[in-house]
């Protein structure tokens, strides 16, 4: 879980580090020699996100304590039970003990300790620092004394607009900008930071996940889809109602609840507000509120009619044969009941016959075979498959793991046309004759040596038959969002650095297709996959440039355009996109995992289905 990622004795090299590099605004080498006696916690936190006093000794600072970590970060948080007159100024903060603290919640404590800004991530994630109190020696005044009254962190407290833009002398920092807590979002939860808060009864709009986390909105209404998630829609709609929920109680003490999105947690929810690198700002709940089930169910999509073709697209993650049956077999049933065993399937991260063993393994066969086979057993078509095998350790992913796409088809349905001499490092071009398009390779990668494919995985063509129209399918997987900048970033607007790959990658599918419809206008193209980018991105709009290819997930009202949930925020990650000569046609985000505690993949699939 993001709170069990160690803040080590490295905290104090990192404000170093920032010093040095000026990064934290508002300090200076001379004022880490400096020694600040009978300050209150709000002079440490101060009016920025950045402490006055980062780098000084304090003494006697005094508080309540309202939340103990034993795990992870261990740690406690004080609060001041005075608190001043400024809104801008949090009166609680996080003192970080390395080993398990000794305190209890409702102690009165004072204590000596330096002044740190802890960075999660890293200085060079971009995330936004934690005001903390290091190195503490701590002296506990009294004990069983009343916790501060929670600051209720409700509709009305939450400003509509999320943060406000980075100073551009600061490099697009907001690190010095003072605070205005009644205009932004980000703002407000800053002002809060290390300060006892609650929230009542809300609603989950991101699945309990595997670090025992969920998240809420405390704004109902914002973006709402009608299965209950929060719908991120532009890079200006945050959605400024969600929190990050964690516990402060140990799982082996009492395990976390499991929430799906569309549940309540009901009731209420008390702890510090922290700051961590997987989320931003979090609750750490010393009192935690209880799951609500409000009976989410997994989506199932249209059987296509027998004169419509049926196309698919679906992130398996990661998928190999060390995976445990119940894997395969929760897939396949997938395939055969929600996706209702499309004509043809783009699979996404199948890897190869032994997984993450990095040996030099780049087949799937065993990988594919063990898939379709479970989709028989499952009462589905014995899809064939068709693919194009990657250098090994070219296409990125997890190392060893080649990931790669493979095309499955139905031969009752659709045919395969084959035309051989594809293999990882030859392209497949266009060619034509009498205004009627083919590939040379079938199938065949695109472009693969063009230098936008680099740790990526390169798309796959493929030349299908329905009723005797030809069909042209690209499976893709773009290159991820690693080492982009969250949302919470410091910068403002965050730093999104991986989209200069999946533009270039989406200007080489653009160009392919224009090669296509160049010579046959009304060609029949499905560009599809984990294209790792939102339909209103660069990406996307590099992809249907000169207008060769239309994003078929913009056909669905804006509360339902979603594949995955991400910190709150339901958004899009996987399309299909259609040719001008794909007429008519209906599209389906077949909801089954990305809103459930209990995934198969991270990823909902897509359905496409038309008539050629």
């Amino acid at each position: 879980m993001s709170s069990s990622i160690p803040r080590f004795a490295a905290v104090s090299a990192l404000v170093a580090s920032a010093l040095a590099a000026g990064l934290l605004a508002g300090s200076s080498s001379a004022a880490a020699e400096d020694a600040a006696a009978g300050v209150r916690v709000h002079d440490i936190q101060g009016t920025t996100r950045v402490s006055p006093l980062v780098g000084k000794q304090v003494t006697g600072v005094t508080g309540i304590v309202t939340g103990v970590r034993t795990y992870g970060s261990r740690g406690f948080w004080i609060q001041d039970p005075e608190a001043d007159a400024n809104p801008a100024t949090s009166e609680g903060i996080f003192v970080f003990t390395s080993s398990v603290p000794t305190v209890a919640v409702g102690d009165a404590v004072s204590l000596n300790g330096t002044v740190t800004e802890y960075v999660p991530g890293g200085l060079n994630s971009g995330n936004q620092s934690l005001t903390q109190i290091s190195k503490p020696v701590v002296t506990v005044v009294s004990k069983d004394n009343a916790v501060p009254a929670p600051v209720t962190i409700a509709p009305w407290s939450v400003p509509d607009e999320y943060t406000p833009e980075g100073d551009p002398a600061a490099g697009g920092s907001i690190n010095g900008l003072t605070l205005d807590p009644e205009t932004y979002a980000l703002d407000y939860y800053e002002s809060l930071e290390g300060t006892n808060v609650r929230v009542g009864t809300s609603r989950v709009v991101g699945a309990t996940d595997p670090y025992s986390e969920l998240w809420v909105t405390v704004k109902p209404w914002e973006n709402r889809n009608w299965r209950g998630g929060t719908v991120y829609g532009s890079y200006e709609s945050q959605n400024t109602g969600r929190l990050q929920i964690q516990s402060l109680t140990p799982i082996a003490q009492q395990p976390f609840p499991k929430a799906n999105v569309g549940d309540w947690l009901t009731g209420t929810t008390e702890g510090p507000l922290d700051f961590n690198q997987f989320g931003g700002y979090t609750l750490t709940a010393r009192t935690l509120g209880k799951v609500q089930d409000k009976g989410l169910e997994r989506e199932t999509t249209d059987k296509q009619h027998k004169n419509e073709l049926a196309v698919a697209t679906y992130n398996v993650e990661n998928l190999d044969p060390t995976d445990p049956q119940e894997k395969f077999d929760a897939l396949a049933k997938a395939v055969v009941d929600n996706l209702a065993s499309p004509d043809i399937l783009a699979l996404e991260e199948i890897q190869d016959n032994n997984g993450a063993k990095n040996d030099g393994t780049v087949a799937a066969d065993q990988t594919v075979k063990k898939f379709t086979d479970a989709i028989v057993a499952a009462g589905g078509p014995a899809y064939e498959w068709r693919s194009v095998d990657p250098e090994n350790g070219k296409d990125g992913g997890e190392p060893g793991g080649n990931i790669r796409q493979v095309f499955l088809f139905n031969p009752q349905r659709v045919s395969f046309t084959d035309r051989a001499g594809g293999d990882a490092t030859t392209a497949t071009a266009v060619t034509g004759s009498k205004g009627r398009a083919a590939l040379t390779l079938s199938p065949g990668r695109i472009d693969p040596s063009n230098a936008a494919w680099e740790a990526s995985r390169k798309p796959l063509a493929g030349e299908f038959v329905f009723r005797g129209r030809t069909v042209f399918v690209i499976a893709n997987h773009f290159g991820s969002k690693g080492g982009d900048e969250s949302i919470v970033s410091h910068h403002q607007p965050p730093n999104r650095s991986s989209e200069a790959k999946r533009l270039l990658q989406a200007q080489a599918v653009n160009a392919f297709v224009k090669d296509i419809v160049a010579l046959e206008k009304q060609a029949d193209v499905l560009v599809v996959g984990d294209i790792n980018d939102f339909e209103f991105s660069g990406t996307t709009e590099a992809l249907t440039d000169g207008d060769v290819l239309y994003p078929a997930v913009t056909s669905l009202p804006r509360s339902e355009r979603y594949s995955y949930v991400y910190q709150g925020n339901s958004q899009v990650l996987d399309q299909i996109l259609t040719s001008p000569g794909v007429h008519h046609f209906e599209y389906d985000s077949v909801h089954i995992n990305a809103e459930f505690a209990d995934q198969d993949s991270d990823h909902d699939p897509q359905v496409l289905r038309f008539r050629p």
